[in-house]
């Protein structure tokens, strides 16, 4: 896959929005010295360039009743059920993250439970019914940061 070329002023504006995508546009443009609309059209087309995915709110799990994360690794009975599989853990809203990895794993989901006994119920009631031969799960006790990659490098 082809990376992007990124100049200098791409440089800047993503590390000014890259925090707070809200930031203003006509802010952006003053830090970087340039007009509101060139800040519009640089963002559209790294945008239509998949350098930027968008923008979201990022919802505190624990303050909406989700206190426990985790990862869980998942082992397939049958690989070929890898696609029907995926679009199953697809519909379940408190898997946000799924990644097809190599080592042992066939897949690595990240998910959100309200507690505990949620967890086990998620893991038994709707991921074990999958075609899965087993899990291993990994709790989360605290995120101790997360972070965009630095623009600077890139």
């Amino acid at each position: 896959m082809a990376h992007f070329e990124l100049d200098e002023l791409d440089r800047k504006i993503l590390t000014r929005i890259v925090n707070d995508a809200r930031k203003p546009f006509l802010e952006v443009a003053r830090e970087c010295n340039v007009s509101g609309a060139a800040i519009h059209q640089r963002i559209q087309k790294l945008a239509a360039a998949g350098v930027i995915k968008g923008s979201e709110f990022v919802l505190d799990s624990e303050k909406i009743g989700y206190e426990t994360c985790a990862y869980i690794g998942i082992f397939l009975k049958n690989p070929e059920q890898f696609a029907n599989v995926c679009e199953a853990l697809l519909k379940l809203p408190e898997i946000v993250e799924c990644h097809c990895t190599t080592g042992k794993y066939d897949l690595f989901i990240k998910i959100y439970a309200k507690n505990n006994q949620h967890l086990l119920s998620l893991i038994h009631d709707k991921l074990q019914p999958l075609g899965l031969s087993r899990t291993e799960t990994i709790i989360s006790f605290k995120e101790t940061f997360k972070r965009n990659l630095p623009i600077c490098d890139l």
